[in-house]
């Protein structure tokens, strides 16, 4: 695409490579119009209901929905893998108690590239077994490394994962050190699961040109995970409690929300690159709140963020402007007691199955990201002399 001048490259000039293809891949698809999201041409809908996290990871992976041996198979390699090397947890312990748990998470998840070593050399096609191995190891480890974390920087011990306990359920254990109530477990299940995967975001793309280098897939996830730390990506749901706990009630939702228009401000949790109508992940989400607020009542956050929804709809929805996931999922997770500062590794430890399916696809390309640029500096400057300067 690149010409011989800047004005040759100015017509295919698009800041953050906006609406410019870079991949083809048949991971997941998105209609922003429609506000539709699918995995593998499965509505993400009828996942949240009628699968589990494992399931969805296995379809992500492997492009189909495996049979009831496959899914046993998998499960039993998840659970296996679930266990972190005792010098990870000391390496772990030396961090600082004000690390955020993005931060631990980055180091830790590239530090498991050195106690698992992978082949350097990819350009020839990797056994089966190989790329297997370092997917479960991945998706299986995330949650006991967020959780030992979680723990630790507290002076508490870490928890051991529990075989008899789903990926779900089991992280929220290792978190808590209760095992959770069937609800809890399976509303955690459908948040990983809408989660998991969204085409081509920042964190992906990180994911794919640190691959297309042929780094390990332990620094390739790494990547990802300094990607999604941003707030303008998955950080953005400690933004949105922030600004609940910022507005306090219900009354002062209208003086709030005058106020960030007037000064043209951004309104956490509104607005989508993707999506022109409401994102599906946030009606899913909300759908799981009302199972959970019927047992346990609702709370003052989730009276707010309605109140937001229901008041920007006439200004901003007409643009378009609608809830994304960040805007309900942080509630969701404080209604289960999780801590804010772990809302993003939580959203890590669902997309990792993403990224690697991503990650697989790009092994098969062989191509390194190498996108052009428009210079418009100075040419044809002379080198001063320090002394004439």
């Amino acid at each position: 695409m690149a010409g011989n001048n800047a004005s040759d490259n100015i017509a295919c000039y698009s800041p953050g490579l906006a609406g410019i293809p870079v991949a083809e891949s048949s991971v997941s698809s998105v209609d922003g119009k429609r506000g539709y999201l699918e995995y593998r041409g499965i509505d993400i809908e009828q996942l949240a209901e009628q699968s589990s996290f494992e399931e969805t990871s296995y379809l992500l992976l492997y492009g189909e929905l495996p049979t009831a041996e496959q899914l046993a198979s998998f499960d039993r390699q998840l659970k296996h893998h679930r266990r972190i090397k005792f010098r990870i947890r000391d390496m772990m312990k030396c961090f600082p108690e004000s690390a955020h748990p993005m931060d631990s998470l980055q180091a830790t998840v590239a530090a498991l590239g050195m106690f698992y070593p992978f082949p350097k050399n990819i350009s020839g096609e990797l056994d089966r077994a190989t790329v297997d191995t370092v997917c479960v190891n991945l998706i299986a480890k995330l949650p006991t490394l967020v959780a030992a974390h979680a723990r630790m920087r507290h002076g508490d011990d870490p928890i051991a994962p529990r075989d008899d306990l789903s990926h779900a359920a089991n992280f929220y254990y290792m978190l808590t050190g209760e095992e959770p109530y069937p609800l809890t477990a399976r509303i955690l299940d459908v948040a990983f699961i809408v989660h998991a995967e969204h085409e081509m975001n920042a964190s992906t793309f990180s994911t794919l040109v640190t691959a297309s280098t042929h780094a390990d897939p332990y620094t390739s996830i790494s990547a990802a995970i300094g990607s999604l730390s941003g707030p303008l990506h998955g950080g953005a749901n400690e933004d949105v409690l922030n600004m609940l706990d910022e507005i306090g009630s219900v009354e002062n939702v209208e003086a709030y929300l005058n106020s960030k228009l007037s000064n043209r401000e951004k309104i956490p949790g509104l607005g989508h690159r993707v999506y022109k109508t409401r994102d599906p992940r946030a009606a899913l989400l909300v759908r799981l709140y009302k199972q959970l607020t019927d047992k346990i009542g609702i709370d003052t956050n989730y009276s707010i963020a309605r109140q937001i929804e229901t008041l920007s709809e006439s200004t901003l929805g007409a643009k378009g402007v609608c809830p994304n996931v960040d805007f309900y999922s942080g509630i969701v997770y404080r209604k289960l007691g999780i801590p804010t500062d772990l809302f993003t590794p939580i959203f890590a430890i669902a997309r990792v199955a993403g990224w690697l399916a991503h990650w697989k696809e790009q092994l098969g390309s062989g191509r390194i990201y190498r996108p052009a640029q428009i210079y418009v500096g100075k040419k044809g400057e002379s080198y001063i002399p320090i002394e004439k300067r």
